[in-house]
């Protein structure tokens, strides 16, 4: 126990290994369902030679890449950080990418988007840039974080969906219908009751008593397919599987170039670069200023460490073919149940190695039992804002197109994009050059070729 302690220094930040456990395996729990979603999108497209990539191959590639990369942050980084294919990452990959090239050409570019990461965190760039951001838009990220995992808890769940008449509704007829909804419902207001009540555990006992009561219903309620989502609750055939090896290492650095042409593959690597560093500094910072683990001045503990594992995470998916590899937001759900060290991050790691062979427990957990973590941490993580100077508008202004954008776009990057830009535009206007960074200044111009790379793209074509 002590070298644990002193390894991933526990009592330093007011921690324990029961904590740790707990906060790692609802962390695994929160965001076990990328192990079957991941194949689901990237097996759903066709490359540029119509080939189509194996269900169960992706399947092992996704849990070893995941599990591979969680190590790594909690030896390397000693954070609480659990990493795997990062949605919106996979869709740029299978919709961006895959059209234009073969996958092992789409997957060295997912290879390169690590390494340059890895090289902007090495070279202290990717820190500076953290720390450029001012500290109200830090606290802002938090609570954009905060709104958008609670948001997509909403949707997994069913709470909310795609409204006929306006863009988002209560349910899928208006209205809160079916057996899964219910069980959401329930799970939330079990999981907030024994959260208040200060329950060790809380989020974790909702979460295994709500799956195990969705098996039930679902047993004997005879749910119609597909009404749970992308895991339906059941008692699984089989405890084991073997795992499939085959997409290990079928990636091809650059090829993509050759084939697709220079300025495609360079729109595809941008794309993925940019939405993986970023979509990473905000989660970074958001779980991390949940867990208390900034300093007064936003900054974050071994952040050189932790930004140069997520590059790596990068790597290691392009090279399993499970696409790049990212801080995944649903590590707030283990911050929320006490995770605070790296030690979380080696039982989530450990349970996702373990995966490997029990894959078919991975579709035990419904989006209905995982989602309500979502929404308890999102309404933890609003409290954040509080921080936030909203008398002063030259940062409130900012900060809610940082917090807004978020949820409303469904993207980390668009709202520190929007957040940075406006605040650097304000400024500028009101003559106050000295109060502007000049790394904001590049960030700034980044982010409006980000935002505007649909134009670039026809004007240089």
């Amino acid at each position: 126990m002590s070298v644990l302690d002193r390894f991933f220094e526990l009592t330093g930040r007011g921690t324990t290994v029961g904590r740790e456990v707990r906060g790692g395996l609802t962390t695994f729990v929160a965001m076990a369902y990328i192990i079957l979603l991941n194949p689901i999108i990237l097996a759903g497209a066709e490359d540029v030679t119509g080939a189509r990539l194996s269900i169960a191959e992706l399947t092992t590639s996704t849990a070893l890449a995941a599990a591979i990369s969680t190590l790594l942050m909690a030896v390397v980084g000693n954070a609480p950080f659990g990493l795997a294919a990062g949605l919106g990452l996979n869709a740029v990959v299978a919709y961006q990418a895959a059209p234009f090239m073969t996958w092992a050409e789409a997957m060295g570019l997912v290879v390169l988007e690590g390494v340059v990461i890895i090289l902007l965190a090495v070279s202290g760039l990717r820190t500076l840039i953290m720390n450029a951001i001012p500290l109200a838009l830090k606290h802002a990220i938090s609570v954009g974080i905060g709104m958008f995992v609670a948001l997509i808890g909403l949707v997994d769940a069913g709470f909310v969906a795609r409204g006929t008449g306006t863009p988002v509704q209560l349910g899928a007829t208006g209205h809160l219908t079916g057996w899964p909804v219910a069980m959401f419902c329930f799970g939330l207001l079990l999981m907030i009751l024994l959260f208040v009540r200060r329950v060790p555990g809380a989020i974790l006992i909702s979460i295994v008593i709500t799956a195990a009561l969705s098996i039930l219903v679902n047993t004997l309620a005879r749910v119609e397919p597909g009404a749970w989502g992308v895991v339906t609750p059941r008692v699984p055939e089989a405890l084991v599987s073997v795992p499939h090896f085959g997409l290990l290492g079928e990636f091809d650095l650059f090829g993509g170039f050759a084939r697709a042409g220079a300025l495609t593959a360079t729109v595809v690597l941008f794309t993925l670069v940019l939405s993986g560093f970023f979509d990473a500094m905000g989660t970074i910072i958001g779980v991390s200023d949940e867990a208390g683990l900034v300093d007064e001045r936003g900054r974050v503990p071994r952040l050189g460490r932790i930004l140069t594992v997520d590059g790596v995470g990068g790597v290691v998916g392009g090279v399993a073919s499970s696409s790049a590899n990212t801080v995944f937001v649903e590590s707030a759900a283990g911050v929320g149940e006490g995770a605070r060290t790296g030690l979380a991050s080696l039982v989530t790691g450990a349970l996702l190695r373990v995966t490997l062979l029990f894959t078919p427990l991975a579709g035990v957990v419904p989006a209905a039992a995982a989602a309500p973590a979502l929404v308890l941490v999102g309404a933890l993580m609003m409290m954040q804002s509080r921080n936030v100077p909203w008398h002063d508008l030259d940062l409130a202004v900012p900060a809610f197109l940082t917090i807004a954008l978020m949820p409303f776009t469904y993207s980390i990057t668009n709202g520190v994009g929007a957040g940075v830009i406006t605040y650097t535009l304000i400024k500028a206007a009101k003559g106050r050059f000295a109060e502007i960074p000049w790394l904001l200044w590049v960030v700034s111009l980044v982010f409006l070729a980000y935002f505007g790379i649909d134009f670039l793209e026809q004007v240089f074509t």
